[in-house]
């Protein structure tokens, strides 16, 4: 695996980008025989994370945001963001040269409806679009009278000529007592799914699935430890791992075994053709839409159906359960001592967000057993916090001054575990409304992490728990309320979430989710707190007549008692925020001494003489 790389704080990209590089991609286009070229974020992975050599949409436009896309013209381009990064599209681009759309609700299927000229033919690159969203583009192009055309080879790599080369990080197994099962054990079950489904085999496209599958993880991407690959498994739990072969260490190669075979990625296109007459079930929201042409073309019949490794990954086993317990200990003891330090250096109104995520960057380097950060921090001051996914640089760096609030979203990558936790600290003192904000925050996610349901539950029928004191206000916030975590892997994770947006997956025992309601002042201040939990299994209640399942919150750090209007509080939950800080202190004190020590007693006291 790489070693860990520092967060930095650099202006990227800009509307250098554009300038020189779209005159490259125009030249390539013309030489095709090409009007236009379709430029996505994702890679042929769909990771969150991009290694440098496929920042394709960065390359092209001077953009660095996670979600965006564009369209090059030979005479005329755009870019479309979503409302998260309309300000971050126009710094970064040259607005002479790129027209600035919407993603959401135009697309580049809106953009070619509107705007394709009838006999145009526009380029695609089938690896980088899903099945789903290259049937909207052709529907799009039909209406246009516009052409589109599939490329062999990406027009933007041909162009890119100092394109980075790609990652080539060790791939290392995963250890038995951190996956809590073995890959031969995991390659039978899933091969029955596959069968009972009336498959043959399925296609594995994600690096989180091929890396729980085969139990190894890599360097590939930053803040997540992927082997960029792909994978074949069929019905009897035999596998093929298409993967550069640079990457695998003899260790890796002898605990893949016998019934693992190993080619070189650059077959898997070969790999998939040989599956002529075979049933082959593939994700249609993960695998590219060249995955499914490439499949018809050599005769499969295929299926497309969710990732058979999904669930079960998602599902923690006990070993992973309690990796997670102590990952979360262990990073719990780094976060206390960085919240001892804004409860007292980081007062002076002198530190400024960059010297923040450097601290406590630090103090998480100081465990032996971090193996990165799972993102890069979110450390927002002032009215930056009001943008949930603020990502500080140099230019937009500010102050943590008195009277204001500072939000800090961060985690860490352990071989037990991943971790995610955000806090929220007063610098000064807090004004009236910030505490009233702050403890609708807070009875949201205390509601969240009490909840007890039946089996069958979505995250979605529960999102409203965390919300509820907020609208019940006139409030709301515009995203998610939880997301999946792996285990030392994405900080993300699907399927299961809990947000507003619909979603069919059952909770069940084992997932773990975030639980991170927040509250945010245009210009003003920011407001979240989040805790990880996991689900636990159904249990009875006394009296009750169905058993039910819950959440045990993992993440083990104060919640600052001193933005809390204890008023605006129940019993109940101020029962529960009394034995949650009795727990941290139980399993962090052993880990700090000193002042943080004290700090830290004082922090988890009991609310002492509250009014419900």
């Amino acid at each position: 695996m790489t070693q860990m790389i520092s967060q930095t704080f650099d202006v990227k990209g800009g509307p250098h980008y554009g300038r020189e590089n779209l005159p490259k991609l125009r030249a390539a286009l013309k030489t095709l025989g090409l009007d236009g070229f379709l430029v996505p974020h994702e890679d042929e992975y769909d990771n969150e994370y991009l290694p440098d050599c496929n920042e394709r949409l960065l390359w092209a436009t001077g953009f660095s945001g996670s979600a965006g896309a564009a369209i090059v013209m030979l005479d005329r381009a755009a870019l479309l963001v979503d409302g998260r990064y309309t300000a971050q599209g126009r710094q970064q681009t040259d607005t002479s040269l790129f027209e600035q759309c919407d993603l959401v609700g135009l697309g580049l299927y809106g953009w070619i409806e509107e705007n394709g000229r009838k006999g145009e033919k526009i380029g695609y690159d089938a690896r980088l679009h899903s099945p789903a969203a290259l049937d909207l583009l052709k529907t799009a192009a039909m209406r246009a009278g516009v052409e589109l055309v599939s490329v062999e080879t990406n027009p933007i790599d041909v162009a890119w000529t100092d394109r980075p080369a790609a990652p080539k990080a060790d791939i290392i197994p995963h250890p038995i007592e951190f996956a809590g099962e073995d890959h031969a054990s995991k390659r039978q079950r899933i091969g029955i799914a596959i069968e009972r489904g009336g498959a043959d085999a399925a296609v594995i496209t994600a690096p989180p699935s091929i890396a729980w599958l085969f139990n190894v993880r890599g360097g590939d991407v930053s803040r997540s430890p992927l082997p960029l690959s792909a994978a074949l498994i069929s019905k009897d739990g035999t596998a093929t791992f298409f993967v550069d072969p640079d990457k695998l260490t003899d260790e890796t190669r002898s605990h893949l075994g016998n019934e693992i075979a190993v080619r070189p990625e650059s077959e898997f296109g070969a790999g998939l053709a040989e599956l002529e007459g075979k049933k082959v079930r593939v994700d249609p929201t993960t695998a590219s839409a060249w995955v499914f042409e490439t499949l018809k073309a050599g005769g499969a019949e295929v299926q497309s159906l969710e990732d058979p490794v999904m669930r079960p990954k998602a599902a923690k086993n006990p070993a992973e359960v309690e990796g997670s317990r102590q990952a979360h200990i262990r990073d719990g003891g780094a976060i206390t001592r960085f919240l001892h330090w804004l409860d007292t250096e980081a007062q002076s109104g002198e530190v400024d967000e960059i010297q923040a995520a450097q601290k406590l960057e630090s103090l998480r380097k100081e465990l032996p057993e971090l193996r990165d950060l799972s993102f890069d921090t979110i450390s927002g001051a002032q009215g930056n916090a009001a943008f949930a996914h603020y990502r500080v640089s140099e230019a937009s760096n500010l102050k943590l001054t008195p009277g204001s609030l500072f939000l800090v979203d961060s985690g860490g990558q352990y071989p037990d575990g991943t971790t995610d936790i955000t806090r929220t600290v007063p610098i000064g003192d807090p004004t009236a409304e910030m505490k009233t904000q702050y403890t609708r925050v807070l009875k949201g996610h205390i509601a969240l992490s009490m909840v007890r349901f039946p089996k069958g539950t979505t995250g979605t029928q529960l999102d409203i728990l965390a919300r509820f004191p907020l609208w019940q206000a006139g409030f709301d916030y515009d995203h998610g309320t939880g997301h999946g975590v792996g285990s030392f892997l994405g900080v993300h994770e699907g399927p299961q979430r809990i947000s507003k947006a619909p979603n069919a997956v059952a909770l069940e025992p084992g997932m773990i989710l975030s639980n991170e309601p927040g509250y945010y002042k245009e210009d003003g201040f920011g407001i979240r707190i989040e805790n990880l939990q996991v689900v636990t299994p159904a249990a009875d209640i006394r009296g009750g007549e169905r058993p039910m399942l819950g959440f045990e919150t993992l993440t083990v750090a104060p919640i600052h008692k001193g933005l809390i209007d204890t008023h605006l509080l129940t019993g109940d939950e101020i029962a529960w925020l009394d034995s949650y800080h009795a727990m941290v202190r139980e399993k962090v004190l052993p880990l700090v001494e000193g002042a943080v020590a004290d700090w830290l007693i004082r922090a988890t006291e009991p609310i002492a003489g509250a009014t419900p």
